[in-house]
């Protein structure tokens, strides 16, 4: 079997079993970002083959101090299929998860398709509504410790997302101030500007990045534009709200 089919199928199983893997750089030194990227497509595609359906995009080291630590100066991005959808204010099944994580973020709806080197005005241009988001992050790497290019063949650690009420586009979410919450207590507080210091930049890149692949962002789509604050763990029987300036808040709850 390729090798790049092999990694695509090992972590494809390790996502539905809820079981951690051994990481793919330290084992393939020659593994690339590209590669990564491949393999990202094929795990996504065998999810697509079993009936799920592609609803967007997500954008993951989006902030500064991620990129630092990561050591890259360019963002990464996955896909999102319909079975990470969480509705709004449900229970979520902490089962379904290796060692989930959650970070809140502001999440586009796209009307219009969007692709290539574009600008703010035209991104903006193309979406119909914004929100406040949550995304679980859950890397199916042992310890949650990845190398750039494992992270992004494991779909940028995307395993789930929960979209609050959709508002104006036109309001101006530069700098929102925004507060995670879990059983009540403030956990995390951050502003969107963490965002490369504005999330429309983000959906600029997304644009650009999607186009590189030979895809596009469809109308319809979300694109969830990347995480705002630290990423605390997520317990069971933990309730989980964010809540962003002038965007209003969006929360879950999670089983055992």
């Amino acid at each position: 079997m390729d090798r790049l089919l092999r990694y695509a199928e090992t972590l494809d199983t390790a996502a539905r079993e809820a079981k951690a893997t051994a990481q793919v750089k330290p084992q393939d030194h020659a593994f690339t970002v590209a590669e990564a990227y491949q393999v990202q497509k094929l795990s996504v595609d065998r999810r697509l083959s079993r009936g799920e359906k592609r609803i967007g995009v997500k954008m993951g080291l989006t902030s500064r101090a991620k990129m630092q630590q990561v050591g890259v100066e360019e963002v990464a991005w996955g896909r999102l299929t319909d079975a990470m959808l969480v509705e709004e204010g449900s229970a979520l099944s902490r089962k379904r998860f290796v060692h989930p994580r959650v970070e809140p973020e502001i999440a586009f709806l796209m009307k219009a398709p969007l692709a290539g080197d574009v600008t703010p005005a035209a991104a903006m241009a193309a979406v119909e509504a914004i929100a406040p988001a949550m995304e679980i992050i859950d890397s199916r790497y042992e310890n949650f410790k990845f190398t750039l290019e494992d992270v992004i063949a494991d779909n940028t650690s995307s395993s789930g997302l929960v979209i609050g009420s959709w508002g104006d586009p036109r309001i101006d979410f530069s700098n929102l101030g925004v507060i995670l919450e879990i059983d009540g207590k403030v956990v995390e507080v951050g502003s969107s500007a963490a965002i490369l210091g504005n999330p429309v930049r983000s959906l600029v890149a997304a644009a650009r990045l999607v186009a590189e692949a030979g895809e596009r962002i469809e109308a319809g789509d979300l694109v969830m534009a990347g995480g705002i604050t630290a990423a605390p763990n997520l317990a069971p029987g933990q309730t989980v709200r964010s809540t962003v300036q002038n965007l209003g808040a969006v929360m879950f709850q999670a089983e055992a």
